[in-house]
């Protein structure tokens, strides 16, 4: 006889895919009533008013979704208060604009909440920098730091349609289908919950025409928060390496299946600091700018982008039986940096070409 249990991701996907797909179109209806726009500027890939709460679905089918059907998982119902938190903070962004230390400390209240109330805090580090377990003291910290840092990492990245929803889903996947192998099914649902609502955000922000909408802070941040938890809890996990499909190398390989928002958010922090600029400032150096400018569409920057985050995340897991966290993580880094290098280069050579004309 089947297990209930095969179906909950099931039920988790239809759930959230289903509130999404149907809270978008009255949310659309309510911002336009309302003047609730995300207006085109100087760094705006777009030409036209579009709202900026899609967040608000997202966060709806995810909620319900993983409150109904994420079974086992006690502290699931902290991961939503916190989410509740950032949704907060993301809303108020999305209609009002907040200063940026608000948003974080927004963050840091959220995570901490997290930390403090669950067991979702890293206390090993699995030999990366030879380190093995750490004591609390520092895994608090360290954790709510890594939060903060992915979080922030998908809202940065999410500046063209589909790229921070499709990345999510990449993401989500990746986690959720180790979950699934490895037993913990309860994480496996709020996983497919998560893809479940993105999917459903994505057929209106990359294909729709009277309901296009954009996810915002509110999306963005909780799906870099959601993110984060699945990762906290893929390393903590695989500290034993007595269950399936136990992972050597997990930090590395949690970093390539973030590769893209990670590694262009330090890129963009280190172009900022040695060109003087605020770390926080806004502009157009980010990886898909540099596509775009290059020439590609939307569609075709988010394919590329998807691309090389599936490549990564499945070359490092295949490396997991063959190599050590170090060295997984330095042929990580190596790599990015060699084909992250690639539209830069092209730029500056057409933009060479141009002042020669």
């Amino acid at each position: 006889m089947i297990s209930p249990e095969v179906y909950l991701p099931v039920l988790a996907f239809a759930t959230a895919f289903g509130v999404t797909y149907v809270s978008i179109p009255s949310i659309v209806k309510v911002a336009h009533m309302k003047h609730l726009f995300d207006e085109p500027g100087e760094r705006s890939v777009h030409k036209h008013k579009v709202p900026t709460l899609g967040g608000l679905a997202v966060f709806a089918g995810l909620t319900m979704a993983s409150l109904l059907f994420s079974p086992g998982v006690e502290e699931i119902k902290y991961v939503m208060a916190a989410v509740v938190a950032l949704f907060f903070v993301g809303i108020k962004d999305d209609i009002l604009v907040i200063a940026p230390v608000t948003k974080l400390i927004g963050q840091v209240f959220a995570s901490s909440f997290l930390v403090i109330f669950t067991d979702i805090q890293f206390t090993n580090l699995h030999g990366l920098f030879w380190i093995q377990d750490i004591p609390q003291y520092i895994g608090i910290p360290l954790t709510v730091f890594t939060i903060i840092v992915i979080t922030n990492s998908f809202n940065l990245i999410d500046g063209i349609d589909g790229l921070a929803g499709s990345l999510g889903i990449v993401s989500s996947a990746a986690f959720g289908i180790w979950f699934y192998l490895a037993g913990y099914t309860g994480y496996a649902t709020v996983a497919i919950a998560l893809i479940g609502a993105l999917f459903a955000y994505l057929r209106f922000n990359l294909f729709g025409k009277d309901n296009k909408i954009f996810m915002g802070d509110t999306g963005s941040l909780i799906l870099g928060f959601m993110i984060s938890v699945f990762v906290i809890k893929f390393n903590e996990l695989n500290i034993r390496n007595d269950i399936p499909y136990h992972i050597y190398g997990a930090p590395a390989i949690s970093f390539a299946i973030l590769i893209v928002p990670l590694f262009d958010t330090v890129r963009v922090m280190f172009l900022r600091y040695f060109q003087g600029k605020p770390l926080f400032f806004p502009d157009k150096q980010h990886l898909h700018h540099l596509f775009l400018s290059i020439g590609f569409s939307h569609l075709q920057t988010d394919g590329i982008l998807v691309g090389i985050t599936i490549i990564f995340s499945l070359t490092t897991f295949l490396l997991n039986f063959a190599a050590g966290v170090h060295t997984i993580g330095l042929s990580v880094v190596l790599a990015a940096m060699i084909i992250f290098y690639i539209p830069t280069f092209f730029l500056r050579k057409q933009n060479k070409k141009d002042s020669n004309v």
